[in-house]
């Protein structure tokens, strides 16, 4: 359906109540696909469509709340390819124009309608992309476009200002475009209006743009995740090599330079002054351009905030949110996060006590059958697992307004010693081990519920501040995915990205050094190398200098 017909930035692709017949070959045909066309098309259910397209952009048959005026829009369409046909022209560029063709000719090439087609494989569902001329819509009354909007196949748009998106983002008076037709739903992002998209081409599929990233979505993207060759990968070979050179010493002079940078962004919204008492601790804030942005309540724009950041993860974009343990007046905040990001694991890499002192508020209940609610959320302990190095909570989350009812993992690890780092980062392993299986189960138990990224939604990491072992475990958990999969690691680039997006993540240098010797150990475990002699690590200087 798509092949050499869609656009090179179309990031989704929504086949909505597929029928059977075509869901059966298409589970088949995906795998034959490049990766990056197959992680973007999902075969969704209507409910499912407000986890990729807000409610308020979706028609009322489509399950949302937006009332459709086709006409106006179309008019409106017109106005602004008016506007900006000398824009469009210049764009376009005179090698394009055929002999003979008017500069406004040109212009009126340019306007297009999407309109529902019949096709013997899709029956209603089929796409047709046609040139209509402004003109056309100038005339939209005429028999050149319908009567009312009921004709033309749904392209349904609506308009969305200042209302984060699953990820996080503001959506500044953007467009979020919807064409459905029967079974197809695309879906698109213009930051102008679409007929005025700042790329004109003759090609209708031109007019569409990536989505905002989205925890929702599939997210798969090189640039922004953690895959790519830039940096200074190494193979675990050349790791434990540069270990053995540089020592201790060197580990930590290396992390001190990275611990000079200033942060790469700013922190307005944490400093402001009905969000400063939410954060744990004053020197221990959220950067603007990763927040997790909460749904606001009451028209309050404070109640957006929550001192937590996504983190992109191994070819996955916002695979984690990094946040600060709740307080007892923020743990309402944490849980409308979890609700509104649909995540289904929740890792606590701390103790609610540790050396007399909180570190983090008791946000569920300790036993069984106990019922915490916070404001519209009930959260019931179903089951408490009990490990050595670890305990795992299984909770039920109830949304009293909607009673809706989700299941959330909760596991804490509760060997991390009250000083320093672990001896041995072999309890530590298997619990990330443990806690990534049990999130590709409950992925794979939401079926066709889930049509994200295959790792599923955001996993939720926190300690106290939401830096220090909060960065360690997602620093391991990502090298240790990108080790399996190509054999390489980048420790350092990791943690700079990492503190690019939930600042000073890493907090202390014996942090940085376990990571580097936790991933040795990692490689020992699976026989990705055969013995290592560290016995000077802890008395060489550094030699690289």
């Amino acid at each position: 359906l798509t092949k050499g017909g869609y656009p090179a930035r179309l990031k989704k692709v929504l086949i909505v109540t597929a029928p059977l017949w075509f869901k059966a070959p298409f589970k088949i045909l995906r795998l034959f696909v490049r990766e990056k066309l197959r992680e973007r098309v999902f075969t969704v259910s209507i409910p499912q469509l407000s986890l990729h397209v807000p409610r308020e952009s979706l028609p009322v048959r489509l399950g949302g709340t937006l009332e459709v005026d086709h006409s106006s829009w179309l008019l409106h369409c017109y106005k602004s390819m008016t506007n900006r046909e000398d824009e469009i022209i210049a764009t376009t560029g005179q090698q394009q124009q055929p002999p003979g063709q008017t500069s406004s000719g040109l212009a009126d090439s340019k306007a297009t309608a999407v309109v529902r087609g019949t096709s013997p494989v899709m029956g209603s569902a089929g796409i047709t992309a046609i040139s209509t001329g402004v003109s056309a819509l100038d005339a939209h009354h005429s028999a050149t476009a319908p009567a009312n909007a009921s004709d033309l196949a749904g392209a349904d748009y609506g308009h969305r200002t200042q209302s984060p998106s699953h990820n996080g983002a503001l959506v500044d008076d953007h467009h979020i475009s919807v064409v459905e037709t029967g079974d197809l739903v695309a879906t698109g992002v213009n930051q102008h209006q679409l007929a005025g998209h700042h790329h004109q081409h003759t090609n209708t599929s031109e007019l569409w743009t990536e989505n905002p990233p989205s925890s929702a979505s599939s997210g798969f993207s090189d640039d922004d995740s953690l895959a790519g060759a830039e940096g200074d990968p190494k193979t675990i070979e050349q790791i434990v090599q540069m270990v053995r050179e540089r020592g201790k010493v060197g580990l930590i002079r290396e992390y001190a330079e990275i611990k000079a940078r200033a942060p790469d962004g700013t922190f307005t919204h944490a400093k402001l002054k009905n969000n400063l008492a939410k954060n744990r601790y004053t020197d221990v804030l959220c950067y603007d351009h990763s927040r997790v942005v909460l749904s606001q309540e009451d028209d309050d724009p404070s109640t957006d905030y929550i001192n937590a950041n996504f983190v992109d993860g191994y070819k996955q974009k916002n695979a984690y949110i990094s946040t600060q343990g709740p307080l007892p007046k923020t743990s309402y905040d944490f849980w409308r996060m979890v609700w509104e990001q649909h995540c289904l694991l929740i890792v606590m890499t701390t103790r609610v006590m540790e050396r007399s002192r909180a570190k983090c508020g008791q946000y569920w209940e300790p036993v069984e059958g106990g019922v915490a609610e916070y404001g519209f959320y009930h959260i019931r302990t179903l089951s408490i697992e009990t490990n050595e190095d670890y305990t795992v909570v299984e909770l039920e989350i109830r949304n009293t307004k909607t009673d809706e009812v989700r299941c959330v993992s909760h596991w804490q690890f509760t060997s991390w010693p009250d000083y320093g780092v672990p001896s041995s980062a072999k309890a530590m392993l298997n619990f990330l081990q443990r806690a990534r299986e049990k999130q590709a189960e409950m992925v794979r138990s939401l079926g066709d519920l889930w049509a994200g990224h295959p790792r599923g939604p955001p996993i939720v990491v926190h300690c106290s501040a939401g830096i220090g072992r909060t960065g360690t475990f997602i620093t391991l958990d990502i090298c240790i995915s990108r080790l399996e999969d190509v054999g390489t690691a980048d420790i350092k680039g990791t943690v700079e990205k990492i503190r690019s997006q939930r600042a000073y993540s890493i907090q202390m240098p014996d942090q940085y050094v376990f990571c580097h010797l936790a991933l040795i150990e990692y490689a020992l475990s699976r026989s990705l190398l055969q013995s290592v002699d560290l016995s000077e690590f802890d008395d060489r200087e550094d030699e690289s200098d």
